[in-house]
């Protein structure tokens, strides 16, 4: 295997290159899975509620309903994308969708509150086996002179099914039990299982995979699941203990043990999960910081955003829904026109782009307050969205085209890996600067109760205002290092 390097996007050297009308079927398949798969996380957080009260828990007992998914996912992710990478993409992928459609029967139909965890559980395992081969098999069937286009167009249909996801939710919770939320996806995944059954060509969406089957990578997958979901816990503290606490620092300690443990086999190992060396790889390096940075920055909206119109401006969840939507619609316009333009003129100016936005909406949301019209922050949100999808796409693309294509399973899930740390350590990092400095002024208090309790909306604002400088530095950062990219292209002889 070599690579050799040019600055015109040009196509693959060898290898069939899939016709226009195969390239665009197969993703539309792809793409019904991944919109299911992102709207069913997005409606669990409406469900909530409506679960707690049916099964007679506390709503700190049904978060696991989230935090059980959001752990599987996250561990399972790299396993499954080198998986994939072995024995073909395209099984993975089916299989995936079985267990998803099976986790989303039997959690509707859960005689208790454990068993519906388990379910979950299972239902989440076929989430992490579609995240973990979705862009590599997108990517596969798309000519490498089109891979920003191709990343672009997944990441709109995972922004129409965040947006889908609360809309359908709340409309079906006003007249239906919450079983019909899980009942509701069978029929889009069954409809992704059979079209992709017939339509997915395994060696197209597995181009460049290694013909030699290695052996999996056992240990390798079973550290980095083990330290993940540590790192994962610990982050979110879901026991509320402090930060200096023996429970938290015993389990950093455990993290650095794992990781360190991963490190050392993984360097030893002949067929290793993910193979470390990629990260001399100057660039490969500089995408995936470049990535959780973003994400530590975006998600402090997607987190606080809520928060803020609901509790803090008293807006109905429903027009507060409509005021978020417009994240999704300005991420999905500019994921396709950032990769398309990105194919053309490579992906650089756009990651600058994206950043620089990135950094004036977090300076304008620092000086949103009660006051600040709500056609304003509309503005900002929408813009905010823009910035997600103009810095994401082409980020995504330095990343893929930095490696070869029989590591794209295992890399495509290290990029979607790379998103969900950023996403939960900026959320952690956000609550904990709004807690923080509401509690310092005296107010330990519900989010309903911000708006009643005098005193507390200024210290809210404060901690706002608080955890967008923090985001404006994430961003500040990324934006420094998107300045050392370079928009060139590799190319992969397999």
């Amino acid at each position: 295997m070599s690579a050799s390097r040019t600055d015109d996007a040009p196509s693959l050297r060898s290898g069939r290159q899939p016709g226009d009308a195969y390239k665009w079927k197969a993703f539309a398949v792809i793409a019904i899975a991944f919109t299911t798969m992102v709207m069913s996380m997005q409606m669990a957080f409406v469900a909530l509620s409506a679960i707690a009260e049916d099964y007679g828990i506390t709503l700190r007992a049904v978060t696991w309903v989230v935090i059980a998914q959001a752990l599987t996912i996250s561990a399972l992710m790299l396993p499954m994308g080198r998986l994939a990478d072995i024995i073909g993409r395209k099984k993975v992928h089916l299989i995936g969708l079985v267990l998803f459609a099976a986790g989303a029967a039997g959690s509707a139909f859960s005689p208790t509150f454990g068993i519906l965890i388990i379910f979950r559980v299972v239902m989440a395992v076929g989430n992490a086996m579609g995240q973990s081969v979705g862009m590599a098999m997108v990517i596969s069937v798309f000519p490498a002179q089109e891979r920003g286009m191709a990343i672009g167009s997944q990441t709109t249909a995972v922004a129409f099914g965040g947006t889908l996801g609360p809309i359908v939710a709340g409309l079906v919770l006003q007249w239906f039990p919450w079983e019909t939320l899980f009942l509701m996806l069978l029929v889009p995944i069954s409809i992704a299982f059979v079209a992709g059954f017939f339509v997915l060509d395994e060696e197209r969406v597995s181009r460049g995979r290694s013909k030699d089957s290695p052996p999996f990578d056992w240990i390798g997958a079973f550290l980095s699941a083990a330290a993940i979901t540590l790192l994962v816990l610990t982050i979110n503290n879901p026991l509320g203990v402090s930060w200096v606490s023996p429970i938290i620092l015993g389990s950093v300690a455990g993290v650095l043990v794992l990781l360190a443990g991963f490190v050392t086999w993984e360097l030893r190992s002949s067929a290793p999960m993910l193979e470390l060396r990629m990260f001399s790889n100057f660039m490969f390096s500089l995408g995936i910081t470049t990535r959780v940075l973003g994400f530590m920055g975006t998600t402090a909206t997607r987190f606080l955003l809520p928060i803020f119109l609901i509790s803090f401006r008293g807006l109905t969840e429903g027009a507060a829904g409509l005021v978020l939507f417009l994240t999704s619609l300005g991420m999905g316009m500019a994921a396709q026109t950032s990769g398309r333009l990105s194919d053309r003129f490579g992906e650089r100016p756009f990651l600058i782009m994206g950043f620089l936005i990135l950094i004036g909406t977090a300076l304008a949301f620092s000086f949103v307050d009660g006051e600040t019209p709500m056609g304003l922050v509309m503005v900002v949100v929408f813009i905010n969205g823009l910035a997600m999808g103009m810095w994401n796409v082409p980020n995504s693309s330095m990343i893929m085209g930095s490696v070869p294509p029989s590591r794209f399973g295992v890399v495509g899930a290290l990029t979607n890996l790379s998103r969900n740390f950023g996403n939960v350590t900026g959320q952690a990092i956000a609550s904990t600067v709004v807690v923080g400095v509401m509690v310092s002024r005296g107010f330990d208090i519900q989010l309903d109760e911000i708006a009643e309790t005098p005193g507390a909306g200024d210290a809210f604002a404060d901690g706002w205002r608080a955890a967008y400088v923090l985001v404006t530095a994430f961003s500040a950062v990324g934006l420094l290092l998107a300045f050392f990219s370079k928009s060139r292209r590799t190319v992969w002889d397999d």
